[in-house]
């Protein structure tokens, strides 16, 4: 398994002369490469490609010698964002997205990433040196903090972000085999807390720390204040800095908040197997446009998608798995009798005709947990999560196994 670890990094001034004396070469190779692309859509030419653009490298450093100090790799992989960029605009495109913007051009004070995959930088004795021919024979050498041992590194990329230098190690994590016990343990994710049964039945709840209610007021608020100045003014990148600022800090929160729950969750289990439910928080806000809470709660934020990533590296670095399954209708089912009722997010207690009253993530849950047992043929644990499940009072029947495995036609991923 391959992990990233980013490390911060302190160059001395002619260190720092030389960096951006290379990320300037490889920004105006970026912006040649895309006005090259540009040149050739409007005249109607094909044929520039990624490739086209690689090999036409050598002949670029032939005649303007002063790129021969950026190692070759750097310059390959700028032109490899570049092509990135542009396959992921034809992508929007594709689906019909009209906000879909090209790719534009780096301005003189951007800070080009520089990325040395698989050559052009050495590791020894903590020590990461990375390869250049810069006329000043200024060393671009860091120490790796004594705490980071990497076994094997595959790609170092170099970046700046708020006036500060980050290393971007890439390297190889050993995994821990996985071997399933029998014991599985289901999520139903949300945005207020996180619900879970095992295999006994028992619940347990992980509230969510939401460290962007807390800077929801100060960003709005400056935002409005920021708005209503003249763009561009002394006041305006006052406010604009602050901003900036408490956004940074709001999405600093909420990811460590994921790091300390995603691994409290997965050192706190005996079951060997996680399922979460698969939800798509885009579509979730297409089908509920008008919820502006909601919306606020999901986009851009990963309250979902990102604690997931979290729960599935570190569940392999301790010989555990997880698996994401269709989370379809799970609070809309009983998971008693198996009928269906609408549930809207404001409705937090699943009331059935059939005498069923329990949270709806609960309910959600166990449902999730059906689903997967069901699925996968274990007839075996089923019927002893079932049997478990009665023993709390909750008399599962036989036909809810048909109306939890269901899978209705077009599926958006909301329930």
């Amino acid at each position: 398994m391959q992990l990233t670890q980013k490390i911060r990094i302190m160059p001395t001034t002619e260190q720092e002369c030389v960096l951006l004396d290379l990320s300037e070469k490889c920004r105006l190779i970026y912006n040649f490469a895309l006005a090259e692309r540009r040149e050739a859509y409007t005249n109607g030419v094909d044929g520039i490609t990624y490739i086209k653009q690689q090999n036409d490298l050598p002949k670029i450093k032939e005649e303007y010698p002063e790129y021969k100090i950026v190692n070759s790799k750097v310059l390959q992989y700028t032109l490899r964002m570049l092509d990135a960029d542009y396959k992921s605009f034809y992508a929007l495109k594709k689906k019909g997205d009209k906000d879909a913007n090209s790719p534009k051009f780096k301005g003189k004070k951007y800070f080009t990433t520089m990325c040395f995959n698989q050559s052009g930088f050495s590791v020894k004795n903590s020590i990461v040196k990375l390869s250049h021919k810069h006329p000043s024979g200024v060393a671009l050498m860091f120490s790796i903090p004594v705490k980071f041992s990497f076994s094997k590194i595959y790609q170092i990329t170099i970046y700046k972000k708020d006036k500060d230098y980050y290393l971007s190690i890439t390297h190889e994590q050993p995994e821990v085999m996985y071997e399933d016990n029998g014991l599985y343990q289901s999520f139903d994710l949300g945005i207020i807390k996180q619900t879970a049964v095992n295999m006994g039945g028992k619940f347990v709840e992980f509230a969510n720390q939401r460290p962007d209610k807390y800077w929801e007021k100060a960003i709005a608020e400056l935002q409005s204040r920021r708005d209503h100045c003249k763009k561009y003014s002394r006041r305006w990148h006052k406010l604009n800095k602050l901003h900036a600022k408490c956004k940074h800090k709001s999405a600093n929160q909420m990811r460590d908040s994921q790091h300390k729950l995603s691994h409290k969750i997965v050192n706190n289990t005996k079951a060997n197997t996680i399922i979460v439910g698969e939800l798509s928080p885009k579509k979730m806000c297409q089908i509920n446009k008008h919820q502006k809470g909601l919306h606020r709660s999901l986009q851009n934020t990963g309250s979902i998608s990102r604690l997931t990533g979290f729960l599935t590296y570190k569940a392999k670095l301790v010989g555990k798995r997880v698996v994401e399954i269709s989370e379809v209708n799970t609070s809309k089912i009983c998971c008693v009798c198996g009928s269906k009722q609408d549930m809207p997010l404001s409705k937090r207690q699943y009331i059935c005709d059939c005498g069923n009253d329990i949270d709806r993530d609960r309910n959600s849950s166990i449902n999730i947990m059906l689903r997967y047992l069901s699925e996968n043929g274990l007839w075996t644990s089923y019927w002893q999560f079932v049997s478990n499940l009665r023993q709390t009072g909750l008399a599962i029947v036989n036909h809810s196994q048909e109306a939890i495995t269901s899978k209705p036609q077009g599926d958006l991923g909301y329930v």
